[in-house]
């Protein structure tokens, strides 16, 4: 956000607090503890609808040389295109994948398993536009829609877990895991390893880890690591 590394509670974007001093180190740090893909969110980009911080995220994804999925202001083919032009593995489509679902079965059509839609929720219901706007939307429903536009990944953010370090919502998660055949991955309030065990053991395809990397609650090694064991 501001072309700083920042994280936020509950979705609140005045809560915006930076949590690294620099992207290209930061990116640097998560390749030598071992990680093999990054999760990057233009935050402005996601509120205004166009990306806004595209050249500080393809610079870090450089830097890491990790593989590395963009969401926020993903709303045409052109940011797309430009994205996945670059070195960006995937690109995640969030508010388009309730305002525009037509957007999103024609992107898949054309770029496959390098489009992965994120489903932000509060209360079961899905929001958009950078989590300012909720819909009646159900966020079962949504991935149920959306697996049968063809998308292979999905991206669930609780919002009320959000930055809070309160352990990821395990219930909906393995609803959802239960509903449709995309992999899952969780997103929000995973605090520590015992986190990440249960996601692994409850089958999700992976977690994206934030605020506890950055308040030390986890540490990625370890968290990679005891990925990996149920994988193996």
């Amino acid at each position: 956000k501001d072309g700083k590394c920042v994280r936020l509670f509950q979705g609140d974007f005045s809560t915006a607090k930076q949590v690294a001093s620099d992207a290209e180190e930061t990116a640097r740090s998560f390749r030598a503890a071992g990680a093999t893909w990054m999760h990057l969110v233009d935050m402005d980009g996601a509120k205004d609808g166009v990306p806004r911080n595209a050249a500080l995220i393809l610079a870090a994804a450089r830097a890491g040389g990790l593989q590395t999925e963009v969401g926020g202001g993903i709303r045409d083919r052109a940011a797309i295109e430009a994205y996945l032009s670059q070195g960006i593995y995937r690109v995640i489509l969030g508010s388009a994948a309730i305002r525009d679902p037509g957007f999103v079965e024609e992107s898949v059509r054309a770029y496959g398993e390098r489009i992965a839609v994120g489903i932000d929720a509060k209360a079961r219901m899905a929001a958009a536009d950078g989590w300012l706007d909720a819909s009646a939307l159900d966020f079962v429903e949504l991935a149920r829609r959306m697996e049968a536009t063809g998308v292979k990944t999905i991206i669930y953010t609780d919002i009320a877990r959000d930055g809070t370090l309160s352990g990821p919502n395990l219930e909906h998660l393995l609803e959802l895991n239960d509903a449709v055949s995309c992999d899952i991955i969780a997103s929000g309030g995973v605090r520590s390893l015992d986190d990440i065990r249960a996601l692994r053991d409850g089958g999700l395809a992976g977690a994206i880890c934030g605020k506890s990397i950055y308040e030390g609650t986890l540490r990625l090694d370890e968290a990679v690591r005891t990925a990996r064991e149920g994988a193996q």
